[in-house]
């Protein structure tokens, strides 16, 4: 499936190159848009004779600049066909096969991780931390609650949406996960109640079960959130805990109104239930009016809510970064928690985030339009081949939630695999079975590549429904999920 890029299109990215010299800073340049996503992998190049007409360069330019990226594993030659993107040590270098459920390929598509490649400007960020590094250097590095400049960052962020935070209230830590995991240990003891949606994030249940808790799930339907039967749920169980993700809710997408998280606030009090707001997706408002006019945090509502961020979908999942914003008065326990689980978050890693956060509005905004075009993409694509299909149109986050026609959703996502893609069936989203009728199908690759996944959907699909005796030949319950 491989795919073309104009020259055109090259001068645009590439931009105003460094040009001292000139074969250099193209191959530099045209190295990190193959290694963010910007340029494909399998893409055809355009021909040097293309490419030196409309960069305005020299064609020897343009041949040592390509034959740079052949040395370093970026490009390779195919004799007849032009020079082809490529990544050191081929494809499945890209990507950790142990966390993926299939065995892959060079055509297979997965969609799994509902995750997007890095962001436009993130090796500058890592150039530009490198050069902050050795002040850090003489301390032995270890930060348990998160270097100072980072913890500064995201209480900013808070403030400005309208929840007064101060950096002594962050933790910073390695991924959303990990902060999942403390807030579960410092919060609840073996046999407690745990509120949890259903369908929900998997692994981040798994955490808190991890801590002993036993869960308790509350519906949230395809078109939203029960609050009458959430606040019933509460008063039944007494739960010490309740986990939620109010913005863009991973993996039907609802985004919980001002006025839903108060009336939600009131019974969380009523019951002396903390909550556990999971903001991993917040930033990912896809409509530019809506960006600017999110719900204020539920922490804003709810003085003991403890709250987690993530950068993994806003910025990238590489950083491996996730933070817990939490009541000054509870960051002793979380202290105690989180250094029986580790000592702190890579250095270099959270001076990366903190030069991000600062250009926030140059980073992902960009971010945002191609998340735009690839659920756009996803949706028209659904529309032509999967009519039948039904799923509510989420204005941000990573994924539509799409309802069948019947419980195939298992038996459809084993044959897709054997068409060469991996998504997920519902299943694997519900605390105690059931949501076969299920698929979670995120936009986080390329329109191109979009639509050619729900072709092949669509085909196991239509194989599938054919024959709705056939059962499946692997449970769902297998799966691994990573986002």
């Amino acid at each position: 499936m491989s795919r073309v890029i104009s020259a055109q299109r090259v001068a645009t990215l590439v931009g105003d190159f460094p040009r001292s010299p000139a074969y250099l800073g193209l191959a530099e340049s045209l190295r990190v848009l193959i290694g963010d996503g910007r340029v494909g992998i399998d893409v055809r190049l355009p021909s040097e004779r293309d490419l030196t007409g409309v960069l305005d360069v020299s064609r020897t330019t343009v041949t040592r600049a390509y034959e740079v990226l052949r040395e370093s594993g970026y490009a390779e030659a195919r004799r007849g066909s032009g020079t082809f993107t490529t990544v050191p040590g081929g494809q499945r270098r890209a990507h950790d096969r142990a966390l993926m459920p299939g065995h892959g390929g060079r055509d297979v598509i997965d969609l799994n991780c509902a995750a997007h490649s890095a962001p436009p400007g993130l090796i500058e960020a890592y150039r530009r931390a490198t050069e902050e590094l050795p002040a850090y250097l003489s301390g032995p590095g270890y930060f348990p609650l998160g270097v100072p400049a980072l913890q500064a960052r995201i209480a900013a962020s808070y403030d400005a949406r309208g929840l007064p935070t101060v950096p002594e209230q962050v933790m910073v830590t390695a991924g959303a996960l990990a902060a999942a995991s403390v807030v579960a240990q410092a919060y609840t003891a073996p046999g407690e109640r745990v509120v949890v949606e259903s369908p929900t994030y998997p692994n981040a249940t798994q955490a808190v079960q991890h801590a002993g808790a036993r869960l308790v799930p509350a519906t949230v339907d395809p078109d939203g959130w029960d609050l009458d039967a959430l606040a019933a749920t509460l008063r039944q169980t007494s739960p010490r805990l309740a986990y939620l993700i109010p913005d863009f809710q991973n993996p039907t997408g609802h985004l919980m109104s001002d006025s839903q998280r108060e009336e939600l606030a009131t019974a969380l009090a009523r019951t002396r239930t903390v909550v556990v707001a999971d903001e991993a997706h917040q930033a990912l408002a896809l409509e530019p009016e809506l960006a600017g006019a999110m719900p204020r945090p539920l922490a804003a509502y709810a003085d003991d809510a403890i709250t987690i961020g993530s950068a993994s979908k806003s910025y990238w999942g590489g950083l491996r970064l996730g933070w817990v914003r939490a009541p000054l008065a509870d960051m002793d326990r979380l202290i105690h928690a989180r250094i029986g689980l580790d000592l702190g978050a890579p250095v270099l890693e959270q001076l990366v985030l903190a030069d991000l956060m600062d250009r926030a509005d140059e980073v992902l905004p960009v971010h945002r339009r191609r998340l735009l075009a690839g659920r756009d993409a996803l949706v028209a694509a659904l529309g032509e081949h999967l009519p039948e299909w039904r799923f509510r149109i989420p204005d941000g986050g990573l994924a539509l939630w799409c309802e069948l026609p019947a419980a195939l959703g298992t038996a459809t996502t084993v044959e897709a695999e054997r068409r060469g893609l991996v998504v997920a069936p519902g299943p694997v989203f519900a605390v105690e079975g059931g949501l076969d009728r299920f698929v979670r199908i995120p936009w986080t690759a390329s329109p191109e590549v979009l639509t050619e996944a729900v072709r092949r959907v669509a085909t196991a699909w239509e194989h599938v429904s054919g024959d709705a005796t056939r059962p499946a030949t692997r449970s769902a319950a297998g799966r691994v999920m990573v986002a």
